[in-house]
């Protein structure tokens, strides 16, 4: 190889991890339409301002949507470590029962501001089937959908800036 040759190709690769950061911020959409799949029901459920609060460790109940009451990281008590881990020390979580779905199927579960979503299955994650998320959508961040057993489970939530975040857990139409 040449120097010419091994130049250009660090520039290449210069310029490849130079637009990286813009190729991910390019899946995100932006406003309330950047969404793949439609969610104004959740949206307008997650900005009502008569939202039930839920104390971390209390049970969320399908197609409500609650306040999560949150806690720092070191003292929420999560049944497992995240499956991913926090992007700041300050981060909060929580942990929520999910009473088991009537029926199996997939499940979305939204909410409105950025953070972390596991789902248990008993020890186990259950992971994403898809996700979507958009930025300057009042009300809605990110909803993710996942394959929900007809049997309880728990939620747990991390990543979070806030003390509080707003979720919904809706069935997939």
């Amino acid at each position: 190889m040449t120097f010419g040759r091994w130049l250009l190709g660090v520039g290449l690769s210069a310029v490849a991890l130079a637009a990286a950061p813009g190729l991910a911020q390019a899946q995100e959409g932006s406003g309330c339409g950047g969404f793949r799949w439609q969610l104004e029901p959740e949206r307008a459920a997650l900005i009502r301002s008569d939202k039930p609060s839920l104390a971390n460790g209390g049970a969320l109940a399908l197609n409500i949507a609650m306040t999560l009451e949150l806690q720092p990281l070191a003292s929420a008590g999560l049944p497992k470590a995240p499956e991913r881990a926090a992007k700041s020390a300050q981060a909060f979580a929580g942990h929520f029962a999910l009473a088991a779905p009537a029926k199996p199927g997939v499940y979305k579960i939204t909410i409105s501001s950025p953070g972390w979503i596991d789902v248990l299955d008993g020890e186990s994650y259950l992971h994403p089937k898809a996700f979507t998320g958009a930025t300057g959508c009042d009300g809605a961040h990110k909803s993710v959908k996942f394959d929900l057993p007809s049997r309880p489970l728990a939620l747990q939530f991390s990543g979070v800036e806030s003390d509080r975040i707003s979720v919904i857990v809706s069935p997939d139409q």
